[in-house]
């Protein structure tokens, strides 16, 4: 007599959704602390562009301001990817 295999798929799948799901949970906090640090970067940049800078003090300065701009753009976009996957 042969016995039936076991279906382990569902159980399987059904951990690995869990894990996922755990794993984007704990991104979005990554992400969301990730955001409070930039808000203290971009504001300080935001003061050093109010201050009259020459030379290689101006120069330092609007590098910062533009990495840190692109840095919250990259951030809003990995909240925006993790919400996609979050509704799925």
């Amino acid at each position: 007599m042969s016995e039936k295999p076991t279906i382990r798929g569902k159980p399987e799948a059904q951990k690995q959704k869990i894990e996922v799901e755990k794993g984007i949970v704990r991104l979005r906090a990554l992400a969301h602390d990730l955001s409070n640090s930039l808000e203290a970067i971009m504001q300080a940049s935001y003061l050093l562009g109010q201050v009259k800078l020459e030379g290689e003090s101006k120069r330092w300065a609007q590098l910062l301001e533009a990495s840190s701009d692109e840095a919250a753009r990259i951030n809003r976009e990995i909240r925006r990817l993790l919400r996609s996957m979050s509704e799925e």
